[in-house]
């Protein structure tokens, strides 16, 4: 994994600490723009080749990603994402750390429920995502800002 960032978002999340005991490796990654989408696609891709997950799983992942990568760009003005190479002892994963420091999301139930949309789209983004992901945890703030968790492992 490549491409560190400093510019770090100021929203303290206990989902930064998440997986600690399993993670082996973390790099932050800016959101600014529809080209960090594209790379942050891309290395999770390769990682998820790396540890051999299934072409299905590897698709949900980077099909996950991205959808809450334009949502940090889009909703949240922007942030990072925390990428991790993650293993347990008996299998590898990937988890993925979303945060930005907007408005926060003021009904998470809601913003979960298919359908639901602020921005005029289908309404399928974190409830999608979350269906297509192995854990899901996410961390909301009015004024403060958001974070959003996924994990896949290899199964």
């Amino acid at each position: 994994m490549v491409g560190a960032h400093t510019d770090a978002v100021q929203f303290e999340t206990h989902l930064l600490d998440h997986h600690r005991q399993q993670r082996t490796a973390r790099v932050t990654l800016p959101l600014r723009s529809d080209v960090d989408v594209v790379g942050l696609r891309k290395q999770v891709r390769e990682r998820a080749v790396a540890i051999a997950l299934s072409l299905v799983d590897q698709t949900k992942l980077v099909t996950a990603a991205s959808e809450l990568a334009r949502n940090t760009i889009k909703y949240g003005g922007g942030g990072e994402v925390h990428f991790d190479a993650l293993d347990d002892g008996l299998r590898k994963g990937i988890g993925l750390l979303f945060v930005d420091a907007g408005q926060g999301i003021p009904d998470i139930d809601s913003a979960l429920r298919d359908g639901f949309t602020t921005g005029g789209g289908l309404g399928l983004g974190l409830g999608g995502s979350k269906r297509l992901v192995d854990e899901f945890d996410i961390d909301s703030r009015p004024k403060e800002g958001t974070a959003v968790l996924i994990v896949k492992w290899k199964r």
